[in-house]
């Protein structure tokens, strides 16, 4: 795969050369010269059809390997020797010859030697001196043009001891959570994910020997300050690592590690074939993570997963291949390691400390603590909040005594943030802090929940005296930011980030809110936006630090605002008088009469009824009317409102009470309420809950039923027995001038509104219902009219008439359809032919047109200017044949018939014979 890809790379040719560039002083030999090696680097392969210049094919890039370019000052790749020589945009061939040494170069000094890219550069180096020295043989080049430049030391480094590798797979492993968690940082300061870079920072810093002792200083610093868990290995595990080291140490003929064939699973997108063939895939990475995430229990185990891991390559790769071999001759190496292993005794995988791992915990005082317990301990700078923590260690030291290793979860009071920031009651934020502590110092037990669980349960069987945190935010101390963690499995210790808790929900999810920064006060009164970032105050070595700072400094831009504050209520207001039933007009289509009113019991009263205490106003428009008979609406705060039953007492056009029969639920009007956003004062709680927007249309209909003769059909709510009566009370609101100024004109037309233009809101829907019969009219029990079940019977004849029809037109309906379903596919299949014809004539006259134009490219590189004469030369002995062919043809065609009439003589002749006999 990788040989055909490399030689599908695209190499600029003489034609080519001729771009923006301009004149040059190389003649254009030269420029021929360059081509021909670019092109033989391409296309050079070592054993197995490996391409060891594909690595070198283009820049790295920045966002996979961003320390890369910290390294190597002036990258280099054959892309770009490419791009100049198509641009013709070198001086002269010395300067092409250092381009390719930068590119061997660059890759000697930023990779270990050990590397398959710093292999892969000692190949191509080769090759290219090579090829620069057969062309000072050739002359076509001097030796001066042919020298090859010096560009400096390349550096060398020693083996890395187990340790010091462990230590920067952990350290990448951690960065990568981190980087899948955290959204801090921009894209370009940071790769989302770091993969398999060819070594970090440290590793270059170590290998060119002169470090600085200030960044030395610094880097100390910072890993005290952030640590991780220490590695506590049981001997089964010591003894993998030890495997698995085994495994690393071997290379092939060719000088490559035989063990960079099995690093990593193949790319599905790239191989889908290989997951076609090998259903359970393995490889050196998933065995890594396996044994950190505590999955093995015996090395006999892990030895299972090595041997899917070299029969898998076995089963895929030719017998033939070096993959084959070298899975082979290690899986042969990896048997007798774990032989060995195995024979050694527990004593010598004891730590150099002394440190004997307690995988089970540690008992004390009858409780066992253990690896994922989350733990209160003792804080030597305030005894009264004491460390919330995880454990994520257990040991013993040789003295016999015994550790937890734990990490640290900072109050908010220990940070250092923004002073604006606001925080969940009993929060606490992750750190980079795992300490040691004896076990004698761990005071309690607590919980920490991610905040997605917090308001809806509580650990099941968790003590209801032990403390409960919050966490949302993971801490970054060197930067001092506060980062939203999104997956908190990434936040618990490999031992248990697969195991889960049941919880006691809730009845209903608890709110839980915000509170301003506890520390808030420490924000200087000079503070700017350009302040450096406080540092916070340390106490004891071992413990958090004694209070934290606040900061001025610009919110970063993934940062959330602060919550809004809550608005404080409005003042208490007087107490209402007692309201009394409004009353209604019966005549007047607006809704306004002079006549005497009806209240709702459907007697005449011109008792004023007192008006309510006006409401606050507020700035904000209450409501938006909409075209309909009535809205839902929603209020926040209470609307701005005054009542109308003191000072317009015979304004209201009347609402009828709603009556329904006993064999349904009263329908549910659409409502708009406000019970969850009125203020506390006195007039608020008076306040009808629902309000409703009457229309025109709505008040009209409701006018004219008072005016409509009483039905002889309309019952009397006494008759409905089983459904309780109630009288509702009709009052009205109106919006105060400055609210309903806010309103469109347009919109407050289609509702009722006062003599100032101001809109209505009444506290019941206006429904179109007949008003109640008098006392000495007795009811008719319900039922249709005659003329209603007159027409009603002539619809249904209608309808079953028409069904009739479509019956007896059904079967002529369906030939009719299944001939024109023909007839519709009959033409989309010759229309599909006549298509396909023509794309075949499309195609045919591509491909001639194609092949022509080859034969003369082909031409023209074989006779040169001479071509055209070749051709013509070709074409008369194509045609020489083609004659020669047609004439055999209808020789043998010739031949054939007189076969063909002697046949059938013969047999004519065998039938006389016959009948003559």
């Amino acid at each position: 795969m990788a040989a055909d890809q490399a030689s599908a790379t695209p190499v600029p040719t003489t034609e080519d050369a001729s771009g923006p560039g301009g004149e040059s002083s190389i003649p254009d030999q030269k420029w021929q010269t360059m081509q021909d090696v670019l092109t033989k680097v391409y296309n050079h392969r070592i054993e197995d059809g490996y391409d060891p210049s594909k690595i070198f094919h283009r820049k790295i890039n920045k966002r996979q390997v961003p320390d890369y370019y910290e390294v190597i000052k002036e990258p280099m790749a054959l892309s770009m020797i490419k791009q100049k020589i198509h641009n013709k945009e070198y001086k002269d061939f010395p300067e092409y010859v250092r381009d390719f040494t930068l590119i061997t170069y660059n890759a000697q000094v930023y990779n270990r030697q050990d590397s398959q890219a710093y292999q892969d550069a000692l190949v191509v180096k080769e090759f290219f001196e090579n090829e620069v020295k057969r062309l000072v043989e050739e002359k076509v080049i001097d030796e001066e043009e042919a020298k090859i430049p010096y560009l400096g030391e390349i550096p060398t480094y020693e083996d890395p001891t187990p340790e010091e590798l462990e230590d920067d797979e952990d350290e990448e492993e951690e960065e990568d959570e981190e980087e899948v968690d955290d959204d801090d940082d921009d894209d370009d300061e940071r790769p989302k994910r770091r993969r398999a870079g060819p070594r970090s920072n440290a590793s270059i810093l170590k290998r060119e020997g002169g470090r600085d002792d200030t960044k030395d200083k610094a880097a100390e610093e910072a890993r005290k300050r952030r640590g991780r868990p220490p590695r506590v290995d049981t001997p089964m595990e010591a003894r993998i690592k030890a495997i698995m080291k085994a495994i690393r140490k071997h290379k092939n003929d060719s000088g490559q590690l035989m063990v960079s064939h099995f690093e990593r699973i193949p790319d599905k997108s790239v191989m889908p074939e290989y997951f076609m063939e090998i259903k359970n895939p393995m490889a050196m990475d998933v065995l890594k993570k396996k044994l950190k995430r505590k999955k093995y229990q015996s090395v006999d185990q892990f030895m299972k997963d090595v041997e899917l891991m070299f029969e898998n390559a076995k089963q895929y790769n030719e017998d033939e291949s070096q993959i084959y071999k070298d899975a082979c001759f290690l899986q042969k190496e990896t048997r007798k390691a774990a032989e060995e292993e195995k024979a050694k005794p527990d004593t010598e995988y004891v730590m150099e400390d002394g440190r004997i791992p307690l995988p089970d915990g540690i008992l004390l005082n009858g409780e066992l603590w253990k690896v994922g317990d989350w733990v209160h301990i003792r804080n030597a700078n305030d005894l009264t909040k004491p460390i919330v923590a995880q454990i994520y260690r257990t040991w013993q030291d040789s003295d016999g005594g015994k550790w937890v290793n734990a990490c640290w979860y900072y109050r908010p009071e220990q940070t250092v943030h923004r002073f604006d920031r606001h925080f969940y009651e009993n929060e606490v934020v992750k750190t980079g802090q795992y300490r040691d502590h004896p076990i004698d110092e761990v005071v309690d037990r607590c919980f920490v929940m991610f905040f997605t669980r917090y308001n809806k349960g509580r650990p099941r069987g968790f003590p209801l005296d032990k403390e409960i945190y919050v966490c949302e935010a993971r801490y970054n101390e060197e930067k001092h930011k506060l980062n939203k963690i999104k997956t908190w499995a990434s936040c618990l210790p490999d031992e248990v980030r697969d195991k889960d808790y049941e919880m006691d929900l809730f009845d209903v999810p608890k709110r839980v809110k915000k509170i301003p920064s506890p520390i808030q006060y420490l924000l200087k009164d000079d503070a700017k936006e350009s302040d450096d970032l406080p540092e916070p105050e340390w106490g004891a070595p071992n413990a958090p630090p004694k209070i934290g700072a606040v900061h001025k400094r610009p919110r970063d831009p993934k940062e959330s605002p602060p919550p809004e504050p809550t608005p404080s209520p409005p003042p208490q207001a007087p107490p209402p008088p007692q309201r009394e039933p409004s009353t209604m007009s019966a005549h007047a289509p607006n809704g306004y009469s002079s006549q005497p009113a009806y209240t709702a019991g459907g007697h005449s009263s011109s008792t004023p009824v007192p008006a309510p205490t006006p409401q606050l106003h507020h700035t904000q428009p209450a409501y938006t009317p909409q075209p309909t008979s009535y809205h839902q609406h929603s209020a926040s705060p209470a609307p701005p409102m005054q009542s109308l039953a003191a000072t317009h007492p015979a304004s209201f056009p009347p609402q009828p009470t709603p009556h329904h029969p006993s064999y349904g639920p009263a329908p549910t009007p659409h409502t708009m309420s406000t019970a969850s956003h009125l203020p506390s004062s006195a007039f608020a709680q008076q306040m009808p809950s629902t309000l409703y927007l009457r229309n025109q249309q709505a008040a009209h209909a409701a006018a004219v039923h008072h005016t409509i003769p009483q039905s002889p059909y309309a019952p009397s709510p006494a008759a409905h027995h089983g459904y309780k009566q109630t009288t509702q009370q009709q009052e009205v609101y109106r919006l105060d001038d400055h609210t309903n100024a806010t309103i469109p004109q347009h919109l407050r037309d289609q509702f009722q509104q006062d003599e100032q233009g101001r809109l209505l809101l009444f506290t019941a829907p206006p429904l179109d219902v007949l008003p109640p019969l008098p006392d000495d009219v007795d009811p008719a029990p319900l039922g249709h009219s005659a003329q209603y079940l007159a027409a009603r019977k002539k619809r249904a004849a209608m309808i079953a008439e028409k069904r009739k029809r479509e019956e007896e037109a059904a079967p002529g309906r369906a030939a009719q359809e299944a001939t024109a379903k023909k007839a519709r596919i009959e033409q989309a299949a010759r229309d599909l032919q006549l298509r396909a014809v023509e794309l075949a004539g499309k195609a045919t006259g591509a491909i001639e047109s194609h092949l022509a134009q080859a034969t003369v490219t082909d031409l023209r590189a074989l006779y040169g200017e001479g071509w055209k004469d070749h051709l013509n030369s070709d074409i008369e002995r194509l045609l020489a044949m083609q004659q020669k062919a047609r004439k055999a043809e209808e020789e043998r065609r010739e031949r054939e018939r007189e076969r063909e009439e002697r046949e059938r003589e013969r047999v004519r002749i065998e039938g006389l014979s016959a009948m003559l006999n």
